[in-house]
């Protein structure tokens, strides 16, 4: 693709993008309807649901990369969106919510804030496992590509069950929050006469899945083409303007649910997608049956750390409730703000030292 000229190549780019924002619209609605006639609810369903579905671009370049043995790649592509997909809950907030209100204060739940703890301890043990000898392999498995998944099935579990046996009081739901029930995108579609089957649930639901997987697959590609020919280095192009390009399927998503009033599956989603990517260093493991994350730069592991800064403060957000809005934003979203901006500034300094 570097050898298009640039004008078709941003052509290119721009219609991937566009397909995936169609794609997570239908990816957010079919994910609210399911959650209720699977019976997994908003938490669960954004966590396993729409957090796969969104990040299948990755999972596609990630397989792609150890399967070429370009480990470096597999191991930046799975890190360096991290903390970018975090910050789109700054951008639903701003942009998705009505009202006095933030984001946080709507969504509060105590699942939610499992699932936050679950995104730290995976990403802990990423840091950990960076630090291991590039020798310790056994059976093409390392101790941090198993342990990495084994967090995220605990997580999986504590939030199934957060969501009926929680013993705090309505559940562990702030009052004052969500105001509308989980699955509601079905009753509102009931109420207009069109109740969608649960096979014509599905059936959307993998052909937004399948688009989003092409189009995510192109717009990467496309990307970094750009990046080559605007002649920007491709450790901070892939940290910026490319991982916010790839969170595309978050926001469009993320919009669909606020817009909704699901604001639970928008915070799921963005937990959710940034607890499952780390799995996906088994896979490379696996399949190139060498160690990923000894391979990590430090741009890598950076951004790692800040990730897990911008989840602590989300995290926070969710227990505290801030609910006073600034500059149209709530107060955790501000900081989260302030953090990554000034991450991205500490970014071009470890990348100029590495």
């Amino acid at each position: 693709m570097e050898s298009l000229p640039l004008t078709v190549v941003l052509l290119i780019f721009a219609g991937a993008a566009a397909a995936i924002w169609v794609a997570g619209i239908h990816l957010s609605r079919q994910t609210d309807v399911l959650d209720v006639r699977l019976h997994l609810g908003s938490a669960l369903g954004g966590l396993i649901l729409l957090a796969v579905a969104t990040n299948l671009p990755e999972i596609a370049i990630t397989v792609s990369a150890a399967s070429s043995g370009n480990i470096s790649v597999a191991v930046g592509n799975i890190l360096g969106g991290i903390a970018i997909q975090t910050v789109v809950l700054v951008i639903l907030d701003v942009f998705g919510t009505k009202g006095a209100e933030p984001l946080s204060y709507r969504a509060a739940s105590l699942s939610l804030v499992i699932e936050a703890i679950t995104v730290i301890g995976v990403l802990g043990v990423v840091i950990a496992g960076s630090q291991m000898p590039g020798s310790l392999v056994a059976f093409r498995l390392t101790p941090a590509a198993v342990l990495i998944p084994l967090i995220w099935g605990l997580g999986l579990v504590l939030v199934k069950r957060s969501q009926k046996s929680l013993p705090w009081h309505e559940q562990g739901h702030a009052p004052d929050s969500q105001g509308e029930p989980r699955g509601h995108a079905k009753t509102h579609t009931a109420q207009d006469g069109k109740t969608p089957s649960t096979a014509r649930s599905v059936t959307i639901f993998v052909i937004a899945a399948t688009v989003t997987l092409a189009a995510g697959v192109l717009l990467e590609r496309s990307g970094d083409a750009i990046a080559g020919h605007i002649g920007l280095s491709g450790v901070l192009f892939g940290a910026t303007f490319l991982a916010l390009a790839t969170s595309l399927p978050e926001i469009s998503t993320g919009l669909a649910s606020v817009k909704q009033g699901n604001y639970k599956l928008a915070f799921s989603d963005i937990f959710g997608g940034n607890a499952f990517l780390p799995v996906l260093f088994l896979v490379a493991v696996l399949i190139s049956g060498k160690p990923v994350l000894p391979q990590a730069h430090a741009t890598d592991i950076y951004l790692t750390a800040l990730a897990i800064l911008l989840t602590l403060t989300y995290m926070l957000g969710l227990i505290f409730r801030p609910r006073q809005k600034i500059l149209g934003m709530g107060t955790d979203s501000l900081i989260v703000l302030v953090l990554y901006l000034l991450g991205i500034g500490g970014l071009f300094a470890v990348a100029s030292t590495g």
